[in-house]
């Protein structure tokens, strides 16, 4: 292999005819005043043919998808290599663009939680675990050893209604107790449940003492309980001495039938303790209920993880009241508010309904109504209808009654409505961007936040500086079965960053969005992702890689570009 570019009768731009030669596989530096062809040498003409001649060398179907450069102004240009080029100019302007995507970072993440992230119920924070019906036999025989216990089927949880036909049918079944709101009930008592109010409803499946001779018995009742709660199981520890008169009670025997009766005995009913199970990978109290985690649930970018009402971007846009009523010492009637043509026919006579509803003149300054007119005006109505009486342009007299969404309503529903482009960026001059009320910010579906590894879930990983999210990865204590799993996807993310620090941008986060990068912070990521990828025989062009860095990191900064070289690159 030719172990030099040569470079003859370079003419590009302001370069006179110059004749070089470049060693291969080496760390080398172009330098000179201002104007003195520096770029026109790196760029204009070095990459330019090696970047014209690779894609030269791909099929015409694949060359209609790339721009190709113009041949540079030289004689010859000999001992080339496929040119990357690395330049101080801002990457993506995207929102949905992070540092840690840019880097793949995030990409690694995304897979590390999918494969050993602990699931949570959003709402009480409890683990959420997938159990077999012998795993929890096992747990409860460890959990309660020798105590007195409840078996329940948890079968309404937080839902209206009356449920007579429900508790009729499980007393055909042979059920003789249920649980409702915290109190034991005989099926054989009427039972009236005011459907206008929420229920909590527990079928009482067994009592029994949970001891080894009982474990056929006790998964008998387990799977009875997770079979009519949908996989759902309470199990209730007793207090002892507490006695509690029952119109019907579940056999004590240790024997028989687990839904058999006996209504002559009383039961110590008073809880010590409750404990919920589940053979789905769902909370057992909430019924937050996931599917098996796959890399795709924590992508901000795909609608199985994107928060749905920011879809993945952290903030949503609100119209500001202050934008949109500029000028409070106007009237509406003389055009108060920004996005309301007064001289066109529709909107002003809609506003003149809601004036004459509320009680006020469209000719009174905007500052003089009372602010609960204001809010009226801004916010709507509510569920109110009020009645439009209409006068069209060709002078017909209608009516009908209408909703009053308020200026600030129907502002962005015009926004939210309309395909035009220049329409959207006109109304986005009265919205602000405030952080997702859903999400806060943090791109991500509740459920997807409630994940976690190490004790963080993957947003509150991406908002730690790249030096601290390395001392995260590096003292992050998993299980034998987890480190086997993760090891070489932690291994990787760990690289990653260290090319971050090692670029001197180890105080930027992975959540940080690219467009407010600097043109030398983009560079230097874009260089770290480069080292990153491991290619070899690949010629890098970079332009002025140490601008606006510290004097400390410089030697890092070398030491990055002494790697690139080393992995059998030419550095530029």
């Amino acid at each position: 292999m030719q172990d030099s570019i040569v470079i003859k009768g370079a003419r590009e731009h302001n370069l006179k005819n110059i004749d070089v030669s470049i060693p291969r596989d080496k760390l080398v530096v172009i330098t000179g005043l201002s104007g003195s062809g520096k770029s026109s040498l790196a760029f204009d003409t070095i990459y330019a043919e090696g970047q014209r001649r690779y894609v030269e060398s791909l099929s015409s179907y694949a060359r209609q998808f790339l721009g190709q450069m113009d041949k540079p102004d030289l004689d010859s240009i000999d001992g080339l290599s496929p040119a990357v080029s690395i330049d101080q100019k801002t990457t993506s302007k995207n929102p949905r663009s992070t540092v840690g995507t840019v880097t793949e970072i995030y990409d690694y993440l995304r897979l590390l939680f999918a494969r050993v992230g602990i699931p949570h119920c959003p709402e009480c924070g409890r683990e959420i675990k997938r159990q077999t019906t012998d795993q929890i036999v096992d747990m409860l025989l460890e959990w309660g050893l020798d105590r007195r216990a409840l078996i329940l089927a948890p079968v309404v949880r937080g839902r209206k209604g009356e449920y007579g036909k429900m508790l009729a049918d499980l007393r055909k079944e042979g059920f003789a107790r249920v649980r409702i709101e915290g109190e034991v009930r005989g099926l054989d008592e009427e039972i009236v449940l005011d459907k206008k109010f929420k229920h909590n409803i527990d079928v009482v499946v067994d009592r029994l003492i949970l001891k080894p001779e009982a474990t056929s018995r006790l998964t008998e009742a387990v799977e009875t309980a997770t079979r009519l709660a949908e996989g759902n199981l309470v199990v209730q520890l007793m207090a002892e001495g507490q006695p509690l008169q029952l119109n019907a009670a579940v056999d004590t025997e240790q024997s028989g039938d687990v839904a058999h009766l006996d209504s002559s005995e009383q039961v110590p009913y008073r809880p010590e303790t409750e404990e919920s199970f589940s053979l789905a990978l769902a909370c057992p109290v909430h019924g937050h209920s996931m599917d098996e985690l796959a890399p795709r649930d924590f992508s901000f970018n795909a609608p199985y993880g994107a928060c749905p009402e920011c879809l993945g971007l952290g903030f949503t846009r609100e119209v500001d009241p202050s934008l949109l009523i500029p000028n409070p010492s106007l009237s509406l009637a003389a055009g108060a508010c920004a996005t309301i043509s007064m001289s066109s026919n529709y909107y002003p006579q809609i506003l003149a309904a809601v004036a004459d509803y509320l009680g006020v003149s469209l000719d009174t300054p905007w500052e003089d109504y009372p602010s609960e007119v204001q809010k009226a005006f801004l916010d709507g109505l509510g569920a109110t209808k009020i009645r439009i009486n209409y006068v069209t342009r060709d002078g017909r007299d209608t009516h009908w009654t209408y909703k009053w969404s308020g200026l600030l309503g129907v502002a962005m529903e015009r926004y939210q409505d309309t395909s035009s482009e220049s329409m959207k960026q006109k109304l986005e001059e009265f919205m602000s961007v405030r952080p997702c009320r859903v999400c806060g910010g943090a791109r991500l579906k509740p459920e997807i936040l409630a994940v976690t590894v190490g004790g963080l879930n993957i947003n509150q990983v991406t908002r730690l500086s790249a030096i601290d999210e390395l001392r995260y990865f590096e003292e992050l204590e998993l299980s034998e079965r987890e480190q086997r799993i993760a090891e070489r996807i932690i291994k990787e993310i760990k690289e990653r960053l260290r090319f971050l620090v090692d670029v001197g941008l180890d105080y930027l986060t992975l959540e940080r969005a690219t467009a407010t990068l600097s043109g030398g912070e983009a560079q230097r990521i874009r260089l770290a992702t480069q080292i990153g990828a491991g290619l070899m025989g690949v010629l890098y062009i970079l332009d002025e890689p140490s601008i606006g860095l510290h004097q400390r990191d410089n030697a890092r900064l070398i030491a990055t570009l002494e790697r690139l070289r080393d992995l059998g690159n030419t550095v530029i």
